[in-house]
């Protein structure tokens, strides 16, 4: 039955008891008296209350889409309003579910590709800060080191600050281009690459241990890399924003299939505050590979960002993947929480 029967009936049978009580023992008279007047007043006041309750049941469904809509997030997916009964109402959930659907396929598909092309560019800045400005400050190295063997004492220790200056330099320049790709992820694995990511962000103001159980199942390229960015994203909010002293880094398989990547860090956590660009990226990413990220305050205090890759993202690469995730990320060095 459409919505406009349902409510025409509604209202239908209200006023249908309102004329039955016309043949009912009340009368009326000239004046009104009280009483007449107030079982007049009851009678309209149940007839009110009955139709805004048959109203209410009628129009449930309309609402509950109603805030399926409003709270409708397409970076957290697999949410849907139940359909329920048959009708016009049954109709449009059906189809609020199907849009759903497709404009969660068509920003995984452009996120994809939009993160594919900023890691294209990333390689590419990361290789000619390596080859063009790495070996021309290695280059200044070796004349300034040519030059401080021959000049006289007192000019020779300002050409050693100036080499310490241009090594110093260098140094963070490699580091930059490090992060921008992460080379020992391509070349050593996701373990040396955690291992190394744990290591870079520990300082004697931040303690981070990493946590890596063995007999890992295989992962996707497309995998790795996601878990690998997650990771650092996690661990650069935890080193900036959340004022942590100690940060714990675990990776380890999922009973049924599958891994799950866990960072927990001891800071003040996330709050209310709204989610910055750093964590809706993570959550771009997983998306990209059908994973499943959640972002809460850890039972102990903290924070804990939690990955969880399903068994079918944890086998070989398909082509959807390559296409869209294998060169996924953003910049997580100047994304915030």
């Amino acid at each position: 039955m459409s919505l406009y029967w349902r409510i025409f009936l509604l209202n239908a049978a209200v006023l249908v008891v309102a004329v039955l009580l016309f043949f009912g023992p009340v009368t009326v008279s000239t004046p009104v008296l009280f009483g007449e007047a107030l079982v007049l007043l009851c009678g309209l006041a149940a007839m009110l209350v009955a139709n805004a309750v048959l109203l209410r049941i009628g129009l449930a469904p309309l609402q509950r889409l109603t805030r399926a809509m409003a709270t409708a997030d397409l970076l957290r997916p697999g949410r849907r309003p139940r359909v329920t009964g048959r009708g016009e109402i049954a109709e449009l959930t059906e189809t609020f579910n199907s849009m759903l659907d497709r404009l969660e396929a068509e920003r995984a598909t452009s996120s994809g590709r939009v993160l594919s092309a900023l890691e294209a560019e990333r390689h590419r800045i990361a290789r000619e800060l390596h080859d063009e400005v790495g070996q021309t400050l290695t280059a200044v190295l070796l004349q300034l080191k040519h030059a401080a063997d021959r000049v006289p004492e007192p000019v020779r220790a300002d050409l050693r600050q100036a080499q310490e200056t241009t090594r110093a330099g260098l140094d963070e320049i490699r580091r930059i281009a490090r992060r921008l790709r992460p080379g020992v992820l391509e070349e050593l694995g996701l373990h040396s690459a955690l291992r190394s990511l744990v290591a870079e962000f520990t300082t004697p103001r931040l303690g981070v241990s990493a946590h890596i159980t063995p007999g890992l199942p295989a992962l996707a390229p497309a995998t790795e890399l996601v878990l690998y960015r997650v990771a650092q994203e996690g661990l650069t909010n935890a080193a900036r924003h959340a004022g942590a002293t100690r940060v714990a880094l675990h990776l380890r398989p999922r009973p049924g299939g599958g891994v799950v990547l866990l960072v927990h860090d001891d800071g003040r956590g996330v709050g209310a505050a709204p989610e910055g660009a750093g964590i809706q990226g993570m959550r771009e990413r997983a998306l990209l590979i059908g994973a499943d990220l959640s972002v809460a305050p850890a039972a102990t205090g903290g924070t804990d960002v939690r990955l969880t890759v399903a068994a079918a993202d944890t086998a070989t690469d398909t082509a959807a993947h390559t296409d869209t995730a294998a060169h996924t990320d953003t910049d997580t060095g100047e994304n915030a929480r």
